[in-house]
């Protein structure tokens, strides 16, 4: 792979744009410079490339005369070379950087995108025994650091994570509804407390270990000693006291009632995972983990996550033998601001050849999932933004409209007196952050953006210490959910009558059983923060899945992902059967 590298290298060096076959007349010194060795080095890297009928090479004795070096392959086809020996190494990372790196236009990275589309979706391999293997390649942005449920922080990481672990309950991929998982059914007391879960018998774990009350509660004993704040944390640390009545019956006690509990059920953050995690370390958990789902991890590096069918899947064998996961670094664009980008990008299922050996045209698919970025303003800084009439001509900022005679209420020096305003996010929201920036600087005001990590932006000090707050809601059947968390961290940076409002209404929100009313109960805190300008939405987008006609089985799961359980793709028939 080094000496495509080099070879890359040389060529971006040498090569006429116009002509990119001539021949060059170089020196011994220059390829030196060019390679950074010594002479005898350059020299043997030359030969080598002619030895694989790369290049010509007619060498001049003699000091300062200039060898002759002419091209013989094409730079896009030595780029997809290095591509199949970096995927078959499983160090694509490194290889897609070098040829980012030598390459002099954007056609050798087109070519090789091109050859990827070829490289992912459905591959059939045909045993000696006619068994037929399935392979699905799929192309992911995001690079998959953990797929423990403790630890995901992305939406591609819940993505491959709901199909290794299953949770006690399920939500039906159409409808929504909650259907049973782990657990064939369960009761509730009448003081909606107690939550009691009869598991279904002799489900096996990857490793063949059958799964008992005992990982149940293993499980929530975890996320309840779990230090800092995570996703749905307003939910487990609802969890009084969880205990194993016997082997297939666990018994949930509450605080106090909550109706979200049984949604927070069927996220990928309820997973149940075996209570001997910790032999292994939860560091290697994260990427050999072990779970009950239709897929089994069985490699997992910076580069390709494996996925193979568990043929006892209680739930029934997926048809898909093998799941290929590939993360594309020059496609993780840290300034991208569409998320929606990022999630789509685990949902294209591409084969780029038809049945009938043609190409065919693209399906496309609306999921029921959207993503809305929107900014907050941290009225609980001191400072301009408490005051109400600062944030309306902020919001116009964003918007590119002046304010209307009735918005006007606070003097002109209100405004020259704010200072530089800090905007909070993460590098994969700087795009968003920079927009804004730009719309409020053309208005005067200077501003500053603070990118923190994914876990330092859950602290409570990067957010309380700036502005404005740039946020993301990933919409789906578990929106209400991700409200609940995400207006609970608003309330702390709001102004406090706001604060104890929200706060009010969430606690109604978890005791009220009918989800249309809880649903107006939200729409009621949104309304509130925009009218007081503590809340703009930037813009929503919808997820959108593309495939082609010979996907068979595509449906969404409750995140608005592609279920991989059911998707199939006709056998590949014998040339006698052909009409």
């Amino acid at each position: 792979m080094k000496l495509h590298a080099q070879f890359l290298q040389l060529h971006s060096h040498t090569a006429d744009d116009k002509n990119e076959n001539h021949t060059v007349e170089i020196t011994l010194d220059e390829l030196a410079a060019i390679f950074d060795c010594t002479h005898r080095n350059a020299l043997m890297i030359v030969q080598k490339m002619e030895q694989h009928d790369w290049i010509q090479w007619t060498p001049r004795r003699g000091r300062g005369r200039r060898s002759s070096l002419r091209f013989l392959i094409q730079p896009e086809d030595i780029a997809v070379q290095s591509m199949m020996q970096a995927i078959d190494r499983h160090d694509i990372k490194r290889a897609l950087d070098e040829i980012r790196a030598h390459s002099r236009s954007s056609t050798m990275q087109e070519h090789l995108q091109g050859w990827l589309l070829n490289y992912f979706g459905h591959h059939a391999e045909v045993r000696s025994d006619q068994q037929q293997i399935d392979t699905l390649r799929l192309p992911i942005r995001q690079q998959l650091y953990t797929l423990d449920p403790l630890y995901l922080n992305w939406l591609a990481e819940s993505f491959v994570s709901s199909h290794v672990f299953d949770g006690l309950a399920r939500r039906a991929n159409e409808s929504g509804e909650i259907l049973p998982g782990l657990a064939h059914a369960w009761e509730v007391d009448a003081t909606r407390t107690q939550w009691t879960f009869f598991l279904r018998k002799e489900v096996l774990f990857h490793n063949g270990k059958i799964l008992t009350a005992d990982d149940v509660v293993y499980t929530f004993e975890r996320l309840r000693r779990a230090p800092g704040r995570r996703l749905y944390h307003f939910i487990v640390r609802q969890i009084q006291h969880v205990q194993a009545l016997s082997p297939t019956m666990v018994r949930f006690e509450l605080k106090e009632p909550n109706e979200l509990f049984l949604s927070f059920l069927c996220t990928s953050r309820a997973a149940i995972v075996p209570r001997e995690l910790n032999q292994a370390g939860e560091a290697a958990f994260g990427i050999r983990p072990v779970g009950t789902g239709a897929f089994k991890v069985t490699e997992m590096n910076e580069s390709l996550c494996t996925l193979e069918a568990f043929a006892p899947y209680f739930q029934g064998r997926a048809h898909l033998d093998r799941v290929e996961i590939v993360q594309l670094p020059w496609a993780a664009k840290m300034e991208s601001s569409d998320m929606e980008d990022i999630a789509s990008s685990f949902h294209i299922i591409h084969n780029p050849v038809s049945a009938g050996g043609t190409d065919a045209a693209w399906s496309q698919i609306h999921s029921a999932a959207s993503v809305r970025k929107f900014i907050t303003c941290n009225t609980h800084k001191d400072g301009p933004l408490r005051n109400p009439d600062v944030r309306a001509r902020i919001v116009a900022c964003l918007e590119q409209r002046s304010l209307s005679s009735q918005e006007v209420g606070a003097s002109d020096d209100a405004y020259e007196s704010l200072a530089a305003l800090q905007i909070a996010t993460i590098p994969e929201y700087r795009a968003d952050a920079d927009r804004v920036a730009t719309r409020l600087e053309a208005w005067g005001y200077t501003c500053n953006i603070v990118a923190a990590s994914m876990n330092e932006f859950k602290s409570s000090s990067i957010r309380m210490e700036s502005d404005l707050i740039i946020f993301s809601l990933f919409r789906d059947r578990d929106e209400q959910l991700r409200l609940f968390d995400l207006y609970l961290n608003v309330s702390g940076h709001v102004e406090p009558h706001s604060r104890v409002d929200i706060e009010r209404l969430l606690r109604e929100i978890a005791r009220e059983a009918d989800h249309t009313i809880r649903a107006r109960q939200f729409e009621h805190i949104e309304t509130r923060l925009i009218q007081e300008h503590q809340l703009h939405i930037l813009y929503e987008k919808p997820v959108q899945t593309a495939y082609l006609p010979s996907v068979r089985g595509v449906s969404f799961n409750s995140q608005g992902w592609v279920d991989l359980r059911h998707v199939w793709f006709p056998p590949a028939l014998p040339p006698s059967a052909n009409p």
